[in-house]
Protein backbone atom coordinates (compact mmCIF):
# COMPACT_ATOMS: atom_id res chain seq x y z
CA UNK A 1 0.00 0.00 0.00
CA UNK A 2 1.46 3.19 -1.06
CA UNK A 3 1.33 6.21 1.60
CA UNK A 4 -0.26 9.39 0.53
CA UNK A 5 1.98 12.46 -0.44
CA UNK A 6 -0.49 14.87 0.68
CA UNK A 7 -3.96 15.71 2.71
CA UNK A 8 -6.72 17.00 1.70
CA UNK A 9 -7.88 19.56 4.42
CA UNK A 10 -12.02 20.60 4.22
CA UNK A 11 -12.63 22.92 7.13
CA UNK A 12 -16.34 24.10 7.51
CA UNK A 13 -18.56 25.66 9.69
CA UNK A 14 -22.37 25.62 9.72
CA UNK A 15 -22.94 28.59 7.76
CA UNK A 16 -19.48 28.33 5.39
CA UNK A 17 -16.69 26.40 3.95
CA UNK A 18 -13.45 28.11 5.25
CA UNK A 19 -10.62 25.88 3.39
CA UNK A 20 -10.65 23.22 0.79
CA UNK A 21 -7.15 22.59 -0.14
CA UNK A 22 -4.16 20.29 -0.82
CA UNK A 23 -1.80 20.30 2.08
CA UNK A 24 1.58 18.94 3.50
CA UNK A 25 0.84 19.13 7.44
CA UNK A 26 -1.82 20.16 9.79
CA UNK A 27 -1.93 21.61 13.02
CA UNK A 28 -5.14 20.76 15.21
CA UNK A 29 -6.20 22.21 18.67
CA UNK A 30 -7.71 18.90 20.13
CA UNK A 31 -9.34 19.05 23.26
CA UNK A 32 -6.52 16.82 24.74
CA UNK A 33 -4.05 19.09 23.60
CA UNK A 34 -2.20 20.58 20.45
CA UNK A 35 -1.55 17.51 17.55
CA UNK A 36 0.11 17.27 14.22
CA UNK A 37 -1.13 15.37 11.19
CA UNK A 38 1.09 13.78 8.07
CA UNK A 39 -0.39 12.34 5.56
CA UNK A 40 -0.69 8.58 6.17
CA UNK A 41 -1.47 9.33 9.38
CA UNK A 42 -3.63 6.78 11.49
CA UNK A 43 -7.47 7.38 10.97
CA UNK A 44 -9.21 9.09 15.02
CA UNK A 45 -12.12 11.44 15.33
CA UNK A 46 -11.00 14.01 17.61
CA UNK A 47 -12.77 17.26 19.95
CA UNK A 48 -11.86 20.37 19.00
CA UNK A 49 -10.72 22.88 21.44
CA UNK A 50 -10.57 26.68 20.52
CA UNK A 51 -7.17 27.55 19.68
CA UNK A 52 -5.22 28.15 15.98
CA UNK A 53 -5.56 25.33 13.14
CA UNK A 54 -2.47 25.93 10.63
CA UNK A 55 -1.65 24.26 7.99
CA UNK A 56 1.15 24.05 5.36
CA UNK A 57 1.57 23.70 1.91
CA UNK A 58 5.20 23.36 1.21
CA UNK A 59 6.97 26.70 3.11
CA UNK A 60 3.88 28.67 3.05
CA UNK A 61 1.62 29.02 6.71
CA UNK A 62 -1.68 29.28 7.31
CA UNK A 63 -3.82 29.94 10.43
CA UNK A 64 -6.91 30.00 11.07
CA UNK A 65 -8.82 30.52 14.70
CA UNK A 66 -11.46 27.75 15.56
CA UNK A 67 -13.75 26.96 18.14
CA UNK A 68 -15.63 23.67 19.53
CA UNK A 69 -16.38 21.03 16.56
CA UNK A 70 -15.06 17.72 15.84
CA UNK A 71 -11.83 16.95 13.67
CA UNK A 72 -12.14 13.95 11.30
CA UNK A 73 -8.48 12.19 9.92
CA UNK A 74 -7.75 9.40 7.78
CA UNK A 75 -4.42 8.99 6.02
CA UNK A 76 -5.31 11.12 3.25
CA UNK A 77 -7.88 13.47 4.50
CA UNK A 78 -9.03 15.61 7.49
CA UNK A 79 -12.33 17.05 7.66
CA UNK A 80 -12.73 20.36 10.24
CA UNK A 81 -16.59 20.63 11.60
CA UNK A 82 -16.15 23.54 13.75
CA UNK A 83 -18.39 25.74 15.25
CA UNK A 84 -16.98 28.95 14.38
CA UNK A 85 -13.53 29.41 12.26
CA UNK A 86 -11.93 32.56 11.17
CA UNK A 87 -8.94 32.29 8.90
CA UNK A 88 -6.40 34.93 10.53
CA UNK A 89 -6.20 37.62 7.77
CA UNK A 90 -9.70 38.01 8.13
CA UNK A 91 -9.75 38.58 11.29
CA UNK A 92 -10.41 42.41 12.54
CA UNK A 93 -8.25 43.23 15.48
CA UNK A 94 -9.67 46.22 16.87
CA UNK A 95 -13.50 44.16 16.76
CA UNK A 96 -11.55 41.10 19.10
CA UNK A 97 -9.72 43.52 21.10
CA UNK A 98 -13.22 45.11 21.68
CA UNK A 99 -14.70 41.80 22.55
CA UNK A 100 -12.02 41.13 24.77
CA UNK A 101 -12.26 44.00 26.78
CA UNK A 102 -16.21 43.28 27.08
CA UNK A 103 -15.78 39.68 28.29
CA UNK A 104 -13.06 40.71 30.78
CA UNK A 105 -15.17 43.51 32.33
CA UNK A 106 -18.20 40.73 32.21
CA UNK A 107 -16.20 38.35 34.29
CA UNK A 108 -14.76 40.93 36.96
CA UNK A 109 -18.11 42.47 37.83
CA UNK A 110 -19.39 40.33 40.64
CA UNK A 111 -22.00 42.41 41.39
CA UNK A 112 -23.72 41.89 38.49
CA UNK A 113 -25.78 38.83 37.03
CA UNK A 114 -23.65 37.25 35.02
CA UNK A 115 -23.23 34.16 32.69
CA UNK A 116 -19.92 33.81 33.94
CA UNK A 117 -19.18 30.48 31.34
CA UNK A 118 -20.47 32.38 28.47
CA UNK A 119 -18.11 35.20 29.39
CA UNK A 120 -15.36 33.27 29.71
CA UNK A 121 -16.28 31.09 25.84
CA UNK A 122 -16.26 34.59 24.69
CA UNK A 123 -13.19 36.01 26.23
CA UNK A 124 -11.32 32.35 24.90
CA UNK A 125 -12.65 32.82 21.59
CA UNK A 126 -11.34 36.86 21.53
CA UNK A 127 -8.32 35.63 22.56
CA UNK A 128 -7.75 33.08 19.98
CA UNK A 129 -8.61 35.45 17.02
CA UNK A 130 -5.84 37.34 18.34
CA UNK A 131 -3.70 34.62 18.23
CA UNK A 132 -3.94 34.02 14.95
CA UNK A 133 -3.93 37.53 13.58
CA UNK A 134 -0.65 37.97 15.28
CA UNK A 135 0.54 34.65 14.06
CA UNK A 136 -0.28 35.58 10.25
CA UNK A 137 1.23 39.33 10.88
CA UNK A 138 4.48 37.74 12.28
CA UNK A 139 4.92 35.31 9.46
CA UNK A 140 5.14 38.26 6.35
Amino acid sequence: MTLPTHLTLELVTPDHAVAHEEVDEVEIPGADGYFGVLPGHTPLLAMLSAGVLSYRKGPDRAYVSVAFGFAEVQPDRVTILAQVAERAEEVDVARAEAARKRAEARMQDATANVDFERARIALLRSLVRLQAAERARMRR
